[in-house]
């Protein structure tokens, strides 16, 4: 038991954490997305609350998603060291045993020479994503002793377990995170894990067989076991609920003890979702994802265009009348880099 535990008091209030994941950018012609941005809801609301920056992990450190929101949860990511593949098993709902390693996994091109074009094969729809996964499957059941579990995540994302016994996750990332680059040959750190990097090598050769342009190659990353984390509700004595679109998100929630509010896609599909589910919870996690992925695609103006839809959507969060509500980024991803930072 750590402070927290020891103090944290049961009341009544609401809390309404509202996270715009990738909010942070850089200027481009001298300006940022958010300066650029007209926010006149935002801005109000600046007026007159607290503000200030966070640093999630520590000075210098440009954080992943996970640790970012592990921080922002009131977890250590220093401490709780948190693998992506765990992130996007728990978020699409699988359940992980003891014997499994979690891998998150993206579909990508490669030209003729194995050299990474396209590290998002083009975000092919989730609809083409099932396609494939089951092909894989179908084709990549069982490696030596290990059974192969594949499941498709959103757009070019999907997840694989490696269920067997000997499994550690100490073992080289296939993903290079940069187009022109090769894939990297996983290969295993420690000796524990030299077997763990045969079957992965063995799965990505027999996925490359049966993978066509523009989905022909397979890049892993995040190789994890399911690190067991103190739950939320625990904690800090809140009954918390999420309401998120994307896998990972949903699994980070998972991982921490909180209920998963089943939502449609869209920004307002997510509001319903929270005025329905208003008075059963006290602390609600409420993100969204896409001003990330405008970033990661170099998109300044579509990250701008987003930032002034949630802006008008602040008047509707303001009518229910949280006790706190906390406006905030996980991280920045600016356009102009294409990337976190």
């Amino acid at each position: 038991m750590d402070l927290v535990d020891k103090l944290a008091i049961k009341n009544e209030r609401k809390l309404l954490l509202f996270v715009i994941d990738g909010l942070g950018g850089a200027p481009q012609d001298g300006k940022t997305e958010i300066e650029k941005a007209n926010t006149p809801n935002l801005d109000r609301l600046a007026e007159k609350s607290i503000l200030g920056l966070t640093d999630p992990v520590s000075s210098g450190i440009t954080p992943g998603s996970g640790p970012a929101h592990l921080a922002l949860f009131g977890y250590d990511p220093l401490k709780y060291e948190i693998g992506r593949g765990v992130l996007e098993a728990l978020g699409v709902g699988m359940e992980l045993t003891e014997r499994d390693i979690a891998v998150r996994g993206n579909f990508a091109t490669i030209n003729d020479k194995g050299v990474i074009v396209d590290r998002r094969a083009g975000r092919i729809s989730s609809q083409e994503n099932k396609r494939i996964c089951k092909i894989l499957q179908e084709h990549i059941r069982k490696i030596e002793d290990v059974d192969i579990i594949v499941h498709p995540g959103k757009e070019h994302r999907f997840v694989v377990l490696f269920r067997g016994d000997g499994l550690y996750p100490d073992v080289l990332e296939t993903d290079p995170q940069k187009e022109g680059n090769l894939p990297i040959e996983c290969t295993a750190k420690t000796e524990e894990s030299e077997k763990t990097a045969r079957v992965i090598r063995e799965f990505v050769k027999k996925a490359v067989e049966v993978l066509s342009p523009p989905t022909n190659m397979i890049l892993l990353r995040g190789f994890a076991k399911h690190p067991g984390l103190p739950a939320m509700n625990k904690r800090f004595k809140l009954s918390c609920a999420c309401v998120a679109t994307y896998p990972m998100y949903k699994g980070l929630a998972r991982l921490v003890g909180m209920d998963i509010l089943e939502s449609g896609e869209t920004i307002y599909d997510e509001l319903k979702t929270l005025r329905t589910n208003w008075h059963a919870f006290d602390f609600f996690y409420f993100h969204i994802k896409k001003a990330d992925s405008l970033g990661e695609d170099g998109n300044f103006n579509g990250k701008v265009r987003l930032l002034e839809e949630i802006d008008s959507v602040i008047p509707e969060i303001l009518s229910l009348s949280p006790d706190v509500l906390v406006v905030t980024g996980d991280h920045s991803t600016p356009a102009v880099l294409k990337s976190h930072s």
